[in-house]
């Protein structure tokens, strides 16, 4: 029996050496590696359903609460008159400017002003000087004198031929008492011989023939001297022309100014100008009265009125203000810039300001009437369109809009709106037409 349990002993020991040599390294290092992942799987599972649970829980819980409507910052429309300051630039412009060109041909004889010349009007400037005018305006005078003399001298004939009609009638009426008496006589026999009465009558035809070839020599005389009357005017209307003509040769100021350029001295040829490239021999501007041409914007072309006071200043002066009155709209826009042009008179008298600055004009925009505005976030601008959302009883409506001008953080708009109407303080097109939200005002002083 000792044998026996010897033997069961040794074969045991030798088992446990035969397994502890089969459970090498790598061995022990896999079934470590697996019990771990088995470990973080189980980890995992257990994790995904905690939070499906949870999640289906508040899934249950926001279906059994009723959706709230959003609450959005709204403000409301405002009615505004629009005044505002508006910085333009402008040109000032002589009131009147002339270039005086020559209206014949002559040499400057004398020339009494310069560059910067004052003048008034009818002032003598240029004294020109051109002989054959001279000539031509003695021919003239002595074609008017001729044609004078010859009408004097058939006037004069004329008064002949009518005492001659005179002395004719009064013999006439002689010989016809004459011619009666005897006629009468000769009724008695004997008293008057028949020779005589037809010698009588003869005398009487006689006078009568004469008379008649007298009056048709004064009708020829008479419309002989109308025809000279006529030439007569003809040739002082022919005088005239020539003497105004050579009046040309007296150049006179037109209105009071200044004289800005000259290009003549005395002794220069000059003659009327044939293109627009040649040098007029004086200028004239007058300055102290000025016109202001300022570019009104379209959009602002309804506020400008007749004998509004525009502030304007000039780099010549700087932090000087200067002030005039609009006197002309053009009432037309300039199609490429879409503006119109305004004249503003500015009075002068100092002589200060000159034609060709540019001065820089305050202008005062405004509207015949109020306009409606809404602030600069309410506008909500997408690829198609430009709109507000108003809400109308607690539903959002899309009005489309125009934008206007802007006045601080206000925008002018025009559409479909009125005073008061609640439009949304952010305007985006998230807010959907007939969404039903909850309004909040952003600005309870409104």
């Amino acid at each position: 029996m000792s044998q026996a349990e010897g033997t069961t002993e040794s074969d045991s020991a030798n088992e446990n050496v035969i397994g502890e040599r089969a459970l090498d390294p790598r061995l022990r290092r896999s079934v470590i590696i697996l019990v771990l992942g088995i470990f973080l799987l189980a980890i995992l599972v257990v994790s995904w359903f905690l939070v499906r649970n949870k999640n289906t829980r508040a899934v249950a819980n926001t279906q059994d609460k009723p959706t709230q409507p959003p609450t959005v910052l709204v403000s409301h429309v405002l009615s505004k008159d629009v005044d505002r300051q508006l910085k333009l630039p402008g040109e000032l412009r002589a009131y009147q400017d002339v270039a005086i060109y020559p209206k014949v041909q002559g040499f400057v004889e004398t020339i009494n002003v310069d560059r910067g010349s004052v003048v008034k009007r009818g002032q003598l400037l240029i004294r020109m000087s051109a002989p054959e005018l001279s000539a031509h305006t003695a021919e003239a005078q002595a074609r008017v004198g001729a044609t004078k003399e010859q009408r004097l001298e058939m006037e004069s004939r004329v008064r002949a031929i009518r005492e001659q009609r005179a002395e004719a009638t009064a013999r006439l009426a002689a010989d016809e008492g004459t011619y009666r008496r005897l006629k009468a006589a000769s009724e008695t026999p004997g008293v008057v011989a028949g020779n005589d009465v037809d010698v009588a009558l003869q005398n009487v035809e006689a006078d009568k023939a004469h008379i008649r070839s007298l009056e048709e020599n004064q009708r020829a005389a008479e419309a002989v001297v109308q025809s000279q009357s006529e030439n007569e005017k003809a040739a002082a209307s022919s005088a005239k022309s020539v003497r105004d003509i050579e009046s040309y040769l007296r150049i006179q100021a037109p209105f009071d100014g200044i004289v800005t350029e000259r290009n003549v001295d005395t002794g220069s040829f000059a003659g009327p100008t044939t293109g627009g490239g040649s040098a007029p021999m004086l200028r004239i501007q007058q300055v102290s009265k000025l016109r202001l041409v300022v570019a009104v914007p379209e959009v602002d072309v309804a506020g400008v009125t007749h004998g509004d006071r525009i502030n304007f200043t000039v780099p010549a002066y700087p932090g000087e203000t200067f002030t005039g009155l609009v006197a002309r709209i053009s009432h037309t826009l300039d199609e490429k810039t879409r503006t119109m042009p305004v004249e503003v008179d500015v009075i002068n008298e100092s002589a200060r300001l000159a034609p060709g600055m540019f001065p820089e004009v305050v202008w005062p925009a405004k509207r015949l009437q109020p306009s409606l505005f809404v602030p600069a976030s309410a506008i909500a601008v997408t690829t198609d369109r430009t709109f507000l959302d108003r809400i109308r009883n607690g539903v959002v409506e899309w009005v489309d809009v125009k934008r206007g001008v802007s006045m601080g953080d206000l925008v002018e708009v025009f559409g479909d709106l009125a005073e008061g109407d609640v439009v949304a303080m952010r305007g985006t097109d998230e807010l959907r037409a007939g969404t039903r939200v909850n309004v909040k005002e952003a600005n309870p002083s409104h």
